[in-house]
């Protein structure tokens, strides 16, 4: 079965890989705190069906404990190590089967492996508070090497620490009208792309959420960042084939054979 992608909105994606559901940074949530959904259904409960979910940081819109809550029992979760200590809730999902990550840990989940890998990025659970647990990547590998960045600024040993990849799931964007350190906007994102040189990319999180009562502020940051990585990409990473998709849409990239 060929390996398809499908982008629910924000960070979260499912891949689905040797007959395996890989789920990234699951969020289903219409409001979160201050943020709105502005684009997009809620994912239907399709999306909540998962084999395996990961969570990149704990961030809440990434490590968002309602949704891990709404995944089946049995569900495997990776988070980073030390997140049950840092977020408690982690600890009463009993549902799920919970393994904590770090940077060149690999889990085997039937016929795929995956890897965690470094991202640069601050993956407190508040703005506030120590540094407990790393913000990680994960690679996918099975028919295909796809790589989830979670949150992640760009760095110079990206493509070593990452490793060759066939499909690049790029944060390009945020959820308001300003972008802080650690993360990547659609330039640095097609610069990231240019580095890890896949077969494929879909840019993510982006234009789903925004600050309630700021719909007039800079509406470009919300609207613009996947259209802009595309022409980017093809600036500067020409043979890599991008794939925009809209909420609840899904491509089956090209892979190496």
């Amino acid at each position: 079965m060929p390996v398809e992608i499908t982008w629910w909105g924000h960070a979260t994606c499912t891949i689905a890989d040797s007959n395996i559901r890989v789920l990234t940074d699951p969020l289903f949530a219409r409001r979160l705190a201050h943020l709105r959904r502005r684009r997009g259904a809620l994912p239907s409960p399709e999306a909540r069906r998962a084999d395996l979910a990961l969570v990149s940081h704990l961030h809440a819109d990434h490590l968002h404990l309602p949704s891990l809550a709404r995944l089946a029992p049995g569900t495997r979760l990776l988070v980073p190590r030390g997140a049950p200590r840092a977020v408690p809730g982690l600890r009463r999902l009993t549902h799920l089967r919970l393994t904590e990550m770090a940077p060149g840990d690999e889990t085997v989940v039937g016929d795929l492996v995956v890897r965690a890998v470094p991202a640069r990025h601050d993956g407190r659970r508040l703005p506030v508070g120590p540094h407990r647990s790393p913000a990680l990547g994960y690679v996918v590998t099975g028919e295909a090497r796809t790589y989830f960045a979670g949150d992640t600024g760009l760095f110079d040993a990206m493509a070593e620490e990452v490793g060759p990849v066939d499909v690049a799931l790029l944060p390009v964007g945020g959820w308001g009208p300003y972008l802080g350190p650690g993360h990547l906007d659609a330039g640095r994102a097609a610069q990231a792309l240019a580095r890890l040189a896949p077969r494929s990319a879909v840019p993510v999180h982006y234009g789903t959420y925004w600050p309630m009562g700021m719909d007039a502020v800079r509406p470009h940051e919300f609207h613009a960042p996947g259209s802009e990585f595309v022409r980017l990409s093809g600036v500067l990473a020409p043979e890599v084939a991008v794939h925009l998709l809209g909420h609840g849409e899904s491509v089956r990239p090209e892979v190496a054979r």
